[in-house]
């Protein structure tokens, strides 16, 4: 079982950097794929980026290529997410998740919105 906690979420001007964290209490993280997702007003949640235990085999969606980037540090039980070049349509709330159960790729777990555990979300706003 996990117990996950975002954190770094705010409010930031177009163009800027954030860095959010996923903690997790509970067993090892580095056992199972960790995804980032978001929601925004009036939307459905989506697969921001994802990851996978071991290799840490990544998947990005389109609209967060080459700007945000995945990844683990599996001797705190972290999962992070660096975000550059927020765009006002980065905003939503962003949430982590664990995928405690073998899934094909990470891809799937992104774009069918795979969790078993989930954390309650951490705002971001980009707005100037």
């Amino acid at each position: 079982q996990y117990q996950l906690v975002e954190s770094g979420g705010g409010l930031v001007q177009p163009g800027g950097s954030l860095r959010l964290s996923c903690v997790a209490s509970g067993e090892a993280l580095h056992y199972y794929a960790i995804g980032w997702f978001r929601q925004a007003p009036g939307k459905e949640r989506e697969g921001v980026s994802c990851i996978t235990s071991g290799p840490g085999t990544t998947y990005y969606t389109n609209s967060v290529k080459d700007r945000f980037a995945i990844s683990r540090a599996n001797a705190n039980n972290t999962v992070y997410l660096q975000m550059n070049s927020l765009k006002p349509e980065d905003t939503a709330v962003y949430y982590c998740a664990v995928l405690s159960r073998p899934v094909t790729t990470v891809q799937t777990m992104c774009v069918q919105n795979l969790g078993n555990y989930w954390g309650p979300g951490t705002q971001v706003t980009v707005s100037s």
